[in-house]
């Protein structure tokens, strides 16, 4: 049963996803990040990797850059691994299990620094300030100095200032990233996180030796309930764009810009990763499923935040705040769940498939 995948928190997400890697027989490495989780464990981001050869292709699936989201990614990931028992893939596989355990843990987007991971990943030469004006006209709305309320007529005040500065405008402004506002949401830090490093550190070793990798990044909460969209660097050239549409489903790719379920992102994992070098192909995918409308989502994360920072941990505001972001981020509802893991893992084939057509086709051209 696919809904059995979802884990009820962290540590169990943690444990199930040991065990699997432990039952394929996978390199397993556990790399704490020094700080505590919800229930006093030591938090780690945790690498399997199968023993299959680089050189026929690797695919990266990560989990959790949103932390809460890992409820949905690491569902995803224990399924995939359960399937791979029975089939084993025939590329090599590194999986990386909550890459910020911190919020998976502990319920939040952020990391134990208020850091939206997505922003933090700039390139060299970028700094770490700036902030669209927009934000800052919608700081005290977006960013209250005070404890969530559930009654509070949030979409009313939020469809004001739709029809004041038209929805894409709003989007782009506050979604896009922002480095000025340390307690505020989609904060972007103001130096590397301990994930760049971890990242910086790791890729090296589990990419060695591979050509062409695709990273599928696993996220919640942009499009329709239930439905997919892959989303794509902006920037990406025609080339990969070609590629890509050749390995994946007609209709799911999108570009991240305004215009689509997405928008222009400052400082996101996806560029960075592709900037490294760490093999001669690297195509990073967002996979990304709907689940609420946006109004809502905003509303949820905005309330989290709120709790958060200006709460009690034991207050009920608190608690109401973190398990509807839990709700609006992995929805509770067992058709939403088997439908997301059903595509996903679909969505994994697609890739698998996609990397031993490149390495056929290497073949083929190596033999000519």
């Amino acid at each position: 049963n696919q809904i059995d995948s979802f884990s009820p928190d962290y540590v169990t997400a943690r444990e199930r996803f040991r065990d699997e890697a432990d039952q394929l027989g996978w390199e397993l490495e556990t790399l704490p990040i020094g700080a505590k989780g919800a229930s006093g464990e030591e938090l780690t981001v945790d690498v399997a990797q199968s023993t299959n050869d680089a050189r026929s292709g690797t695919l990266i699936l990560s989990s959790a850059l949103h932390g809460i989201e890992g409820f949905f990614g690491s569902a995803v990931q224990f399924a995939a691994m359960q399937k791979w028992r029975v089939t084993p893939p025939d590329v090599r596989v590194v999986v990386i299990h909550a890459l910020n355990p911190y919020g998976f843990s502990w319920l939040r987007r952020a990391d134990e620094n208020n850091v939206d991971l997505n922003r933090n990943f700039l390139l060299p030469g970028e700094p770490f300030s700036g902030v669209n004006d927009l934000y800052r006209q919608l700081d005290t709305f977006l960013n209250p100095r005070k404890p969530p309320s559930r009654w509070e007529p949030f979409v009313l005040h939020a469809l004001w200032r739709v029809i004041r500065h038209s929805k894409a405008a709003l989007r782009q402004a506050i979604a896009e990233g922002q480095y000025d506002y340390p307690k505020g949401l989609f904060y972007g830090g103001s130096r590397p996180s301990q994930l760049h490093q971890i990242l910086s550190e790791g890729m090296p070793r589990w990419l060695s030796s591979c050509q062409r990798a695709i990273h599928l990044d696993l996220h919640t909460g942009l499009g329709r309930s239930g439905t997919y969209t892959l989303l794509v660097d902006a920037q990406a050239s025609a080339a990969k764009w070609k590629r890509l549409v050749s390995d994946f489903r007609e209709g799911t790719l999108e570009r991240s810009e305004p215009g689509g379920v997405a928008y222009r992102v400052r400082g996101d994992i996806g560029g960075w990763c592709a900037a490294q070098a760490w093999c001669e192909t690297y195509d990073y995918l967002c996979v990304e499923f709907g689940t609420y409308g946006p109004l809502s989502v905003l509303k949820g994360l905005r309330a989290e935040n709120q709790a958060h920072h200006w709460g009690k941990p034991v207050a009920e505001s608190t608690q109401w705040a973190k398990s509807r972001l839990k709700e609006l981020l992995c929805p509770a509802s067992p058709k939403w769940r088997q439908r997301v893991i059903a595509s996903s893992l679909a969505v994994i084939d697609e890739a698998v498939a996609g990397l031993l057509r490149d390495r056929s086709e290497s073949s083929r051209r190596r033999v000519l």
